[in-house]
């Protein structure tokens, strides 16, 4: 950083609002996942949709991730760009482009593992025609879904049938594995949604059994993804067997979010202990129009608000001094605008911190990142890349 404020790339310190990531909080929670999965013996091969940001993927990375997991092909591509030679596709690739674009990096690298979800012979279908003849061969997931969910088979027959057929399918593909998502459940530790993710990870685990056979691979995949229930997940691996056939079987679990945790969703209800919440959202208070009321300068456009609502993490005035009274809570948010009512200690200028629910949807927003250490020093700005 400049001694005369400006950042690295010359943007200028105190633009506010501002996405705000503090490093050693991240680093912290990147050492405690990897550690919590190594001890369990289990695999990760974290979602990088949730960040698409390269200093951040390379540190999962050299904490020993697996590979890593996108969502889309884009996606897929600038990963690739990165350095990782082992991706999960955590979605179903139909589209003939796509199939094209996987087709090329395939015969180019011959290193490359690439895994995608299939739930239906029509995608079956479409992904046999494009791989043909390929030598490297696209590794396909039988995706096993939930009842009102998104993708995924949902009966086990089913399930089964359909990866006896990618079994029989082309030498362009290859039966790697069985994949589900235990976080379309909500994002609640109550009995009955325990119970649920309990029952739909067994779910998995019996399509992967019976399946055992058909695999085509030495190290068939078992993956399950999300930052919610990875505890449920590896409860449900008593289940799994250490060997199918001979075979060692790899448990990979497919979690993003942990990386920097969130003041929301994820702190109700992560069950690893100790993660820390490393996104914040700098802005100014712009106004305060009613006695209880203010008005800062983020909004839709700048905050996530599709897992509830920010919520105040600090504050100070415009000079740095602290403002340790300051209480707030976020009660309705504009595009440009969050309404702030039952406030106390609050002024026109001050500077809040917002603690954002759901990460997933916070780097998308932001071209630049602030990159922070414990006392809020600028340590770099990176870039989030999506597109």
């Amino acid at each position: 950083m400049n001694h005369d404020g400006a950042t690295p790339t010359g943007l200028p310190a105190r633009e506010l609002p501002a996405l705000r990531l503090n490093l050693p909080a991240l680093e912290h929670n990147v050492r405690l996942m990897a550690e919590w999965c190594r001890k369990r013996q289990v695999e990760l091969c974290p979602h990088i949709k949730t960040t698409m940001t390269r200093p951040v993927v390379d540190r999962q990375m050299a904490a020993g991730a697996w590979g890593v997991t996108v969502a889309t092909v884009r996606q897929a591509g600038i990963a690739l760009g990165w350095g990782p030679r082992r991706l999960i596709i955590a979605n179903q690739v139909i589209h003939r482009s796509d199939l094209a674009v996987v087709r090329r990096w395939l015969e180019q690298d011959p290193e490359l593992e690439l895994y995608c979800f299939v739930d239906s012979t029509t995608g079956l279908d479409l992904a046999r025609s494009a791989m043909e003849g390929v030598r490297n061969p696209l590794r396909v997931l039988i995706d096993v879904g939930a009842q009102g969910g998104r993708t995924g088979v949902r009966e086990v027959a089913a399930a089964y049938e359909l990866g006896v057929a990618a079994a029989k399918a082309s030498p362009g593909l290859l039966l790697a594995g069985v994949a589900g998502y235990e976080g379309i459940r909500p994002n609640r530790r109550d009995a009955a949604t325990t119970a649920d993710v309990d029952a739909h990870c067994r779910s998995a685990i019996e399509v992967f059994r019976k399946l055992t056979p058909a695999f085509e691979t030495d190290r068939p995949l078992f993956s399950m993804g999300g930052s919610a229930f990875p505890d449920r997940v590896v409860h449900s691996l008593q289940g799994l067997p250490e060997r199918a056939d001979g075979r060692s079987v790899v448990p990979v679990l497919r979690s993003g979010c942990y990386v920097t945790h969130d003041h929301g969703t994820y702190e109700h209800v992560s069950p690893l202990p100790g993660l820390r919440a490393a996104l914040t959202v700098r802005a100014v208070v712009l106004s305060t129009p009613e006695p209880g009321r203010a008005v800062v300068g983020a909004g839709k456009r700048e905050l996530p608000y599709d897992a509830g609502l920010p919520v105040l993490v600090g504050a100070h005035d415009a000079q740095g001094a602290p403002r340790p009274a300051a209480e707030a809570t976020a009660r309705q948010i504009f595009d440009h605008h969050l309404v702030l009512t039952d406030t106390h200690g609050l002024r026109v200028g001050d500077e809040v911190d917002l603690g954002i629910s759901h990460p997933c949807s916070a780097f998308d927003r932001w071209p630049d990142i602030a990159v922070v250490d414990d006392e809020g020093h600028l340590l770099d700005v990176w870039h989030p890349r999506f597109r």
